[in-house]
């Protein structure tokens, strides 16, 4: 008896894991597609991106061509980055943009890929209200990238504008993720290594607010490395071409020799 019901048991399980528990969206069943990216449609505006997911997801199965389908599609990539899930939201703008190179609202597919990682933070960078220039570069260059593949591919689209914008913001971030670290490696004694933050920051993001500093940064490295002739260039780089510095005015008088060095306290 005991083996009996326990063979009954395994075929109950057996049987729900080849043909799957009835789910709540079984009503669908019969549905026109109309009908479905209605209701998809309808929980995007109520903000259940879950479900709304699961109708543009059963409208593609059951309805894989025309324009709902593809209308879906672009509709999963902003259901994505609503919900805060950047690699899926990218990865379903990848997919739309392989299927549809040439469809007239591709433009939004790599908006929304250069959105999507834009302001991405953890858990932990949440709770810390870390800066944005404090964090891992990476998804910060991806979204930059998107939003450069934008502009160069659709130079008149109307994203083009938002994302010029955002692409100088990113850039800036950058370079200040650099001088980040580079007051890090100053803290820790790394001259070396803050000065080759410093020419990395003027040689990449050369029109970013972030040069003066780095200038400021890459003097005080040279100097305690006793490179003095460096040091002594990157000086007149800085008067050259800001000399209206605030670095400059507010410390040139007090030690025309060593200036900088007041810098060292705040690394």
């Amino acid at each position: 008896m005991k083996h009996s019901l326990a063979l009954i048991a395994v075929l109950w399980l057996t049987g729900c894991a080849i043909f799957g528990a009835p789910t709540e969206l079984d009503e669908t069943k019969g549905w026109p597609v109309q009908r479905i990216y209605a209701a998809a449609e309808e929980n995007m505006k109520t903000r259940d991106y879950d479900k709304a997911l699961k109708y543009f997801q059963i409208l593609e199965s059951r309805y894989p061509h025309g324009r709902y389908a593809t209308q879906s599609q672009l509709e999963v990539i902003y259901a994505h980055y609503k919900k805060s899930e950047p690699a899926a939201a990218m990865a379903a703008a990848d997919r739309f943009i392989k299927l549809h190179p040439n469809h007239p609202n591709v433009d939004y597919a790599y908006y929304m890929k250069g959105l999507a990682t834009f302001n991405e933070r953890g858990m932990v960078e949440k709770l810390t209200k870390q800066q944005i220039s404090d964090r891992d570069p990476k998804s910060l260059r991806e979204s930059f990238l998107a939003l450069k593949e934008l502009v160069n591919r659709y130079p008149n689209s109307r994203y083009v504008k938002d994302a010029t914008l955002r692409m100088s913001y990113l850039v800036n971030s950058l370079a200040q993720h650099e001088l980040h670290v580079a007051r890090y490696y100053m803290k820790r004694q790394a001259y070396l290594a803050a000065a080759n933050r410093c020419k990395y920051v003027m040689e990449f993001y050369p029109d970013t607010p972030e040069i003066e500093e780095a200038l400021v940064i890459l003097i005080s490295a040279y100097d305690a490395m006793g490179m003095t002739d460096l040091r002594d260039d990157a000086n007149r780089i800085l008067a050259q071409n800001y000399p209206n510095s605030v670095m400059l005015s507010n410390h040139v008088s007090k030690n025309k020799s060593s200036w900088w060095k007041i810098w060292e306290g705040l690394f």
